[in-house]
């Protein structure tokens, strides 16, 4: 990966959570957040 494509992958996400917490006051930040939390329980259980 080159420095421009990291620079711009990083803008685009960040604009991403920018529009989310602006329009939809972060709800959908808040559901990925939970199910990254229960992937992660779910994948410990297996360890």
């Amino acid at each position: 990966m080159t420095n421009q494509l990291a620079i711009v992958l990083g803008l685009m996400i960040a604009l991403l959570f920018g529009v989310d917490f602006l329009m939809f006051d972060g709800e959908g930040t808040l559901f990925l957040a939970r199910k990254l939390y229960w992937l992660i329980d779910y994948l410990a259980f297996w360890r």
